[in-house]
């Protein structure tokens, strides 16, 4: 069954209102007509099954015939990653990372960052997109663009994945049976000698990811697995 994303949406509602993005996905694009039915969420963990009744291109509405509590993830997993150049890679890490499993994405901007600006709204509109492609019910929350020496003061705790000279543990030895992991994944250029020398000025862990060297978007790509898999 097809499902929208309606942020405002409570679960003491009985009549729901779609907006008009998602009344035009209704009405033009899928045809649904009254009596069908959807499932709608609002990022949350809500699912409602809805009756579309009152179908408007503008304003389509429709009540609730049933709802129900989707439970979150098993684990929290917060991605610290440096924007790409090329923001179509970053992009396509948003929308892989939101199918595989993800809670909490901060954009890091570093010393060797080619990407210092991002848009927001087009990012969460693909978080979205992604969440209602894979029909989960969780929308990973999405912060705004943080110097990287900012965030490495707020999340001591966290592991950084660079490729510099050094001891550094493999990621998935830490992450089996971690509830809560925070990981930083470089830029194109890695992270900067002064960056990794911070990181190890706080203990934060350093970990691999394997042997081979991997782009940004694949090596958070690559830890979102690691973590996901741990909790199968």
């Amino acid at each position: 069954m097809d499902l929208f994303y309606l942020p405002h949406l409570d679960k003491h509602d009985a009549v729901v209102e779609f907006s008009p993005d998602e009344s035009r996905h209704l009405c033009k694009v899928l045809r649904k007509n009254s009596g069908d039915s959807v499932y709608a969420t609002n990022g949350k963990g809500i699912q409602y099954t809805i009756e579309l009744q009152h179908m408007n291109p503008r304003k389509t509405t429709g009540i609730r015939i049933g709802s129900s509590i989707v439970p979150p993830l098993p684990y929290e997993l917060h991605l610290a990653i440096a924007p790409t150049k090329n923001i179509g890679r970053f992009e396509w890490f948003l929308e892989k990372a939101t199918e595989i499993g993800i809670t909490h994405i901060t954009p890091l901007l570093c010393d060797h960052s080619e990407r210092t600006q991002i848009k927001m709204e087009r990012l969460e509109k693909i978080l979205v997109a992604a969440l209602k492609q894979c029909q989960g019910y969780h929308l990973p929350a999405l912060f705004p663009l943080t110097p990287f020496d900012s965030f490495v003061s707020q999340h001591p705790d966290a592991l950084i994945a660079h490729c510099g000279a050094g001891e550094k543990k493999p990621l998935h030895s830490l992450v089996q049976g971690t509830q809560r992991n925070t990981i930083l994944i470089g830029p194109e250029g890695d992270f900067s000698r002064c960056e990794i020398a911070l990181a190890q000025s706080k203990k934060m862990t350093e970990v691999h990811l394997g042997s081979r060297r991997l782009r940004t978007e694949t090596a958070a790509i690559s830890a979102c697995c690691t973590v996901a898999l741990a909790w199968q």
